[in-house]
């Protein structure tokens, strides 16, 4: 399945839109758009594709998506049956919004830079995340000129972040492809690994399914992703590791088995090496993290 070009729906009293989802697939779909993206994830944890980028996503997290550049949110089965619960916030806004020539004023020299550093999608961290969540609110709940105001105040905010607060996802070398074979591909890769992430997946398996011998599958998947296959592989069963123990329903010996590691010093190894905690210490962070909330 290649990128689909998704249609944004207009709205007929705005030049931009901001919605708000209470469902958690509906960023499921691999797709672009030529309008900029700045998404709020409100409730839920998964699998984020950027670019070339693949990472963790948890709630709270916010990232400026580039015009045109691939993305996607897999939740972890996550979808809750309370129609209170709030997934993500997201705002779609054209590059041209405030005119053709208003990039170009010599006063928005960061904004156009900001722009162009988005075509690898940000992610936003610390204050700089905090206060951009609360102009998101302000747009919500603001009307007329207000709303072009705090929007092009968010955009500020991000471009005044430092490498701390604002960080790249994809690499730079990153060019959509437009190729549906490679597309296809690639997908096939994310959706068996998905599905198998909990088993051993020989490396002859996997490569033999994509047409590949197995030493030329481990550089076309570098190629592609920016990282090995083992690693990958490694992120998904530590993500998943991670989905159990916020829902704390299993020992960390249990969890290490079922997220797919044959032995505990693995699993410990793996899980700090990636989150930089124990599981017993992010178990701990995240219930001392919600109980603050």
């Amino acid at each position: 399945m290649k990128a689909q070009l998704l249609k944004i729906p207009q709205i007929v009293d705005g030049s931009f839109t901001l919605r708000q989802f209470k469902q958690s697939n509906i960023n499921s779909k691999w797709h672009y758009h030529p309008e900029i993206e700045l998404i709020r994830i409100h409730h839920g944890m998964g699998t984020q594709f950027m670019g070339d980028n693949i990472k963790r996503f948890e709630a709270e997290d916010i990232v400026l998506v580039g015009s045109n550049l691939p993305h996607f949110w897999r939740y972890d089965n996550e979808q809750s049956l309370n129609e209170e619960v709030l997934y993500s916030t997201v705002i779609h806004f054209s590059e041209l919004l405030w005119g053709e020539r208003f990039l170009d004023l010599p006063e928005n020299i960061l904004i156009k830079n900001l722009i162009e550093k988005s075509r690898r999608g940000l992610l936003l961290k610390g204050n700089t995340r905090n206060k951009v969540a609360k102009l998101m609110e302000k747009i919500k709940t603001s009307e007329g000129t207000y709303r072009l105001i705090y929007l092009l105040e968010s955009l500020v905010i991000i471009s005044l972040g430092n490498q701390e607060e604002v960080i790249p996802l994809s690499s730079l070398g990153f060019e959509h492809q437009s190729s549906i074979s490679e597309q296809e591909r690639i997908n096939f890769i994310y959706d068996y690994c998905f599905k198998n992430f909990k088993e051993r997946i020989p490396l002859e398996t996997i490569a033999s399914e994509t047409g590949f011998a197995p030493s030329s599958f481990c550089r076309y998947f570098k190629s592609k992703t920016g990282k090995s296959f083992t690693d990958f592989i490694l992120e998904l069963r530590v993500g998943h590791a991670c989905k159990l123990l916020h829902e704390n329903k299993l020992n960390v010996k249990q969890i290490c088995y079922d997220s797919g590691f044959n032995n505990f010093s693995s699993f410990h190894k793996h899980f700090k090496a990636i989150t930089s905690f124990s599981p017993q210490n992010y178990q701990k962070s995240y219930i001392n993290d919600y109980q603050n909330i």
